[in-house]
């Protein structure tokens, strides 16, 4: 990851050049282009036979309480986010997913995973180019308390980055570097 993508600082190529306003969908779009990025690099990482693996209470030093029933394997956490994507994103347009969601839990290889979450994301960029000027702070039927466009699509990125951050320790468990420490 860019440095300037961390501390929220611009490349002199960034600076602004026009007084221009930028569309909500362009703006919005952005942050899912960082984010989708990201997951792909996290998922495309991780070797195929380490998809099962979820931490255990082996895992750690003994003595920390920590409760380990129900953690999601890192399938699970993959799999969550696509979904997760066809629930905002359709949300956001009305568009029906390409996709039976349904069947998305189920999915155990990685390469059936990492296909539905890049079909997920590319769903996502086209939900998110519905969204315009005149729409995007209409209210909506809300979700998880969003009640606009606008607060959905970027609350959709910021939920995916919480369970980016989960398979980002998980790759590290397993001993591979995560892309964005590279």
């Amino acid at each position: 990851m860019r440095l300037s993508a961390q501390m929220g600082g611009m490349d002199k190529a960034q600076s602004v050049s026009s007084t221009a306003a930028e569309s909500p969908s362009v703006a919005l779009d952005e942050p899912l282009k960082l984010f989708e990025q990201e997951m792909m690099g996290v998922v495309n990482s991780m070797p195929a036979e380490k998809f099962g693996f979820a931490p255990a209470a082996g895992t750690f030093a003994a003595g920390q309480g920590a409760k380990f029933e129900g953690v999601r394997t890192f399938a699970a956490e993959a799999t969550h986010v696509a979904e997760a994507n066809y629930y905002f994103f359709s949300s956001i347009s009305g568009l029906k997913p390409d996709v039976d969601v349904k069947t998305i839990e189920t999915m155990t290889k990685k390469e059936d995973i990492v296909a539905v979450l890049a079909k997920s994301f590319a769903f996502g960029h086209r939900s998110i180019a519905t969204i315009t000027t005149q729409n995007a702070f209409l209210p909506i039927k809300p979700v998880d308390g969003m009640k606009t466009r606008a607060s959905l699509a970027a609350f959709s990125v910021a939920h995916g980055y919480d369970h980016y951050g989960q398979m980002v320790e998980y790759l590290r468990m397993n001993g591979v570097i995560p892309p964005g420490s590279k």
